[in-house]
């Protein structure tokens, strides 16, 4: 089932933006996944890249950085009455 969001778009939303940063992170996760498994499996069919080790580090760092902030800036649940 894909994401959606149902309803009006408003940027100021605090669960609107959140929802834009999860699907942000999402996408990030996914261009990770596709462009690094992609650069393993050519690395293996032809001759070894030294530095590959070094960007799949260097990004997956920079995965986890982004999901870091996605939970960090989270908005506060409502008190339920």
């Amino acid at each position: 089932m894909p994401i959606r969001w149902y309803g009006p778009a408003d940027p100021t939303d605090p669960t609107y933006r959140h929802f834009e940063r999860v699907v942000n992170l999402t996408l990030h996760a996914g261009l990770f996944a596709a462009i690094n498994s992609g650069l393993w499996v050519v690395q293996g069919l032809r001759h070894p890249w030294g530095h590959l080790n070094w960007l799949t580090l260097g990004w997956l760092l920079a995965l986890l950085l982004h999901a870091g902030a996605v939970i960090a800036l989270r908005p506060a649940r409502d008190p339920q009455p």
